[in-house]
């Protein structure tokens, strides 16, 4: 049994307050992680919230939250980019390191993939990472804009509509993305990883996880999601993927 999720709020990298929740297990946990969301995704996305109860189940509590702009955090989106997403993982390690424990895993779906391996290297007390269809590169995102890149480029900004909301792009945000050496950070990284990611992934392609394994040094794991979409729509793929992920933990953040 678990205990429902706190509702939490910390300061992001704009000054703007992060909406977050706390999946508590039963007792006392023997580790807390930090989830990373996909990208323009939140943190309420039902594969953040079922791989946070499988691993409340195993006895981690799990903080997930919504990133600078998105979901119930404050802060303009068109203001962000990768750095500061980065940004906001580190204040959310802080958040746990100063209010309950620092996180000793980190778990990132997509875009938020990408940015808990960046990210990993700035909280020392995490020891193991794991990523769910994550781009080797952060510039992966950008082919998401379609026909709007040059007139983001050109003009300096630009309404992009990503799963059917609309979202300012601005300049600063691709060249931000496109500046990003995600898999140099992996090679130096120096904790476990393990990459989860489906080999018929349309948004985000199978070669990507080859990268990252590729840079990755050992303890490294891979596990192929079969079918799975790249948002893990179905339920079966986001528990499978959380059942994975808690199972693979325990051989690295438990005492």
């Amino acid at each position: 049994m678990t205990s429902d999720p706190l509702k939490l709020e910390f300061e992001g990298s704009q000054g703007a307050q992060l909406a977050a929740r706390l999946d508590n297990p039963e007792g006392t946990p023997t580790a807390y992680a930090l989830f990373a969301h996909c990208f323009t995704c939140s943190k309420d996305l039902s594969a953040a919230r079922r791989i946070a109860a499988a691993l409340t189940k195993n006895g981690i509590a799990v903080l997930r939250f919504d990133f600078t702009g998105l979901g119930n955090s404050g802060g303009d989106f068109a203001s962000t980019n990768f750095s500061s997403n980065l940004q906001d993982l580190v204040l959310a390690a802080n958040y746990l390191r100063t209010h309950l424990q620092a996180p000793r895993l980190m778990v990132g779906h997509s875009l938020g993939g990408a940015a808990v391996l960046a990210a990993a290297s700035q909280v020392p007390e995490v020891k193991a990472v794991a990523t769910i269809g994550a781009p080797a590169s952060a510039g992966h995102v950008v082919h998401n804009f379609g026909a709007s890149l040059r007139e983001i480029k050109e003009k300096g900004e630009a309404t992009v509509h990503l799963g059917e909301r609309p979202f300012k792009i601005k300049r600063q945000f691709v060249e931000d993305l496109e500046s990003q050496d995600v898999q140099s950070r992996v090679a130096l990284l120096n904790k476990a990883v393990l990459i989860l990611h489906s080999p018929v992934d349309e948004t985000v392609g199978i070669d990507n996880a080859a990268q990252i394994f590729q840079a990755a040094k050992h303890p490294k794991s891979f596990v192929s999601l079969d079918d799975a979409d790249h948002l893990l729509y179905k339920y079966k793929d986001a528990d499978y993927a959380a059942q994975v992920i808690a199972a693979w933990t325990s051989r690295y953040i438990k005492d």
